[in-house]
């Protein structure tokens, strides 16, 4: 009973010591993303290597998800019984959070398992970021593939996109991201892809998370002529490339002391360049007259890394500072012991990776930033806006156009953004303003409400800027006025609480009474109407005919005099009965208003015609006068002076709440409330 007791004490302590081990193995900084496990399906540890799993809900926002038959499912790998597929749009990405200039392992699976049933393997492209990665093609891998790459994001963001290229649907199974040391795996351009990597053993066994810190893939690898040396003691891990202990406590050495120890693969592209790391520990105990050290020798040429001799029980790392080729693919290896060496070389493990050039530079990040938040701020579920907005040309997003050159290098900015008829609504957000390079705004035909923003202004390279046919309100920022001088073309049409005029009171020293202001409006406009009647009445009844509009003396104007006082009908003041009313400018030193009639209003040529005799035979301090008109053929057109103060409509109306009413008329109704107070029962 005792023994037992002993024995089951000892068991829980191992177990103890296997999961403190475990944890202490830290997944920081880990993504490890099941796709096509439902959100709501918590987080799972993976059997095999103790690393856990999550759903890849939350970092794509498009594909459908697929699950393997059973009787398919891979043994021990529950990453690979779900996957999600994307039956819609040309290019879906994952956005995943990254460190900008630190390495990363990136680790993609596709395992299709007939999942539809229609059993046909897709073909498909992998990119990464803006540039192709590889091409997935489950019809030559039915079991499976899986692909590496090691890569320094140039941002805090990176997308892994699935592009498709042909009649069948891409698919993805697992996506798995390992932060590496930063002083490791450096190509001089480029990124690595992984071809091989292997450890020297007789064994089976393949490595990876927690024997190995970084969850690298380590494949066993023996040839019959080699002789295997192992120990059980550790091997001191110094630098920062930190191969599993399981890997350096065991190495290859030829089984005849002279020959070498040789290695050749072929490469799937004979133009690929390739880069070799190569770790050695010396693990056997040597005599006191022993001597181990080798040369390097790739395709004939003895690599300038120094005569290799590895310490005892300690790594050493030695790996090809530049990119090299080999000759028609075909790639030799050789480790051959110099003179003096009294033992055969050495080898524990050993990595290759082939250059994966990525020419085409991503957009801006700034501009990148601007317009995630744009489109997290408004809900904007386009599914081509994933990815790069602007890189590749083909895949530039809806509604965008980009600045991309011949030097496909240089960084493309945001040129034109078009999000009319989008549903936008809200206000007008500030991340507008970091896209910088941004020529042409155009966000008519939303319910965006509030100000127009004055850093708008701020985009020193925006020729347009449209936000007609919204909710806007207040007036337009100074510094928009000014742009507009300078060519800026801003329309605003369709706001109805907009102030068009160029000078609005927003905040007003003073208020009127709410219980003040009705009874004064309603009198005063009675007021105002029966003196405009009584002096019409008189003027009318001085004559027995009125003249005919076109005998008077106010000057007449031909059209392209009208185009030209309205710089081309660019400033808008607002609408009427008859048609638009324009800013105009006069000779360069009198500002107008030029109402053109028309030629879908309701009302015709009759109605203007009254509306001139009106005015002509009407003249009062409140009312506008008549500077002239245009009755050229079709054109239709009556110049007044212009009211920089916004007229008597804004005033009065409920927007304003009589805050905008200038001194003057307060005074005016404040005495005619005091004169018709006493009359009123």
């Amino acid at each position: 009973m005792k023994r037992l007791r002993l024995l089951l004490v000892a068991y829980w302590f191992g177990v103890f010591l296997i999961l403190h081990l475990a944890e202490a193995q830290s997944q920081e900084g880990f993504i490890s993303l099941d796709c096509g496990l439902p959100l709501n399906e918590p987080p799972y540890i993976e059997s095999e290597t103790g690393i856990q799993f999550s759903s890849d809900e939350n970092f794509i926002q498009s594909g459908k998800t697929g699950r393997i038959p059973t009787n398919l499912e891979p043994e021990n790998l529950k990453q690979y019984a779900t996957l999600r597929y994307f039956p819609d749009g040309i290019r879906n990405c994952y956005d995943l959070r990254v460190e900008e200039g630190k390495n990363y392992l990136i680790r993609a699976t596709f395992f299709y398992g007939n999942f539809d049933g229609l059993n046909v393997s897709p073909e498909f492209d992998l990119h990464i970021g803006p540039n192709k990665w590889t091409t997935i093609d489950l019809q030559i891998v039915p079991a499976g593939t899986v692909k590496e790459i090691i890569h320094i994001p140039k941002s805090n963001s990176l997308q892994i996109c699935l592009v498709k290229t042909g009649a069948t649907t891409p698919m993805i199974s697992a996506l798995e991201l390992r932060p590496l040391a930063s002083d490791t795996y450096i190509a001089r351009s480029g990124s690595l892809k992984h071809y091989f990597r292997m450890y020297l053993t007789n064994a089976s066994v393949l490595l990876r998370y927690p024997k190995d810190v970084y969850d690298r893939s380590w494949i066993p690898y023996f040839q019959p002529e080699w002789t295997l040396i192992s120990t059980t003691a550790n091997v001191s891990n110094k630098n920062h490339y930190d191969p599993p202990q399981a890997a350096l406590k065991q190495a290859a050495a030829p089984t005849n002391l002279d020959a070498p120890l040789m290695m050749i693969w072929s490469l799937e592209n004979p133009d690929d360049q390739i880069y070799l790391y190569m770790h050695f520990s010396e693990i056997q105990v040597l005599k006191a007259n022993d001597t181990r050290e080798f040369d390097f020798v790739l395709n004939g040429e003895t690599i300038n890394t120094g005569v290799i001799s590895p310490k005892s029980l300690e790594i050493t790392t030695r790996l090809t500072t530049n990119p090299r080729q080999c000759k028609g693919g075909i790639c030799r290896m050789q480790l051959i012991k110099t003179q003096r060496s009294t033992l055969p070389p050495l080898l524990n493990a050993f990595e290759v990776y082939s250059v994966l050039q990525l020419p085409q530079s991503q957009t801006t990040e700034s501009e990148v930033v601007a317009i995630k938040n744009i489109k997290s701020t408004y809900r904007l579920s386009r599914i081509t806006w994933q990815g790069d907005p602007c890189a590749p040309k083909q895949f530039m997003w809806d509604g965008l156009n980009c600045s991309i050159t011949d030097d496909i290098s240089s960084p493309p900015g945001i040129i034109s953004l078009n999000l009319s008829a989008s549903g936008l609504s809200g206000t007008i957000v500030s991340d507008f303003q970091n896209l910088t390079h941004l020529e042409s705004l155009d966000l008519s035909n939303n319910t965006l409400s509030g100000m127009v923003p004055e850093f708008l202004a701020s985009i020193k390279s925006l020729l347009v800027i449209n936000l007609s046919r919204n909710n806007l309100s207040g007036s337009i920022p100074q510094a928009l006025r000014d742009r507009e001088r300078k060519g800026l073309k801003l329309y605003v049409l369709g706001n109805k609480y907009l102030c068009l005029s160029n000078t609005c009171i927003d905040k007003p020293k003073k208020k009127f009474p709410v219980t003040i202001v009705a009874p004064v409006v309603s009198v005063a406009t009675i007021v105002v109407v029966m003196i405009l009647l009584f002096v019409f009445k008189k003027k009318m009844s001085s004559r027995n005919k009125s003249e005919p509009w076109i005998k008077t003396k106010k000057k007449r104007f031909t059209y392209s005099e009208v185009m030209e006082m309205t710089n081309n009908l660019q400033r808008p003041l607002g609408e009427g009965g008859f048609g638009i009313v324009y800013h105009g400018d006069l000779n360069g030193s009198e500002q107008v208003a030029v109402k053109l009639l028309s030629q879908t209003s309701a009302q015709g040529y009759k109605e203007f015609k009254a509306e001139v005799e009106l005015l002509l035979r009407v003249h009062h301090i409140n009312l506008v006068s008549l500077v002239g008109y245009c009755d050229e053929q079709d054109h239709f057109a009556l110049i007044y002076e212009y009211m920089s103060n916004g007229d008597l409509h804004q005033h009065l109306s409920d927007r304003f709440k009589l805050e905008a009413i200038s001194l003057k008329f307060q005074q005016l109704l404040l005495v005619l409330w005091g004169t018709l107070i006493p009359n009123i029962t």
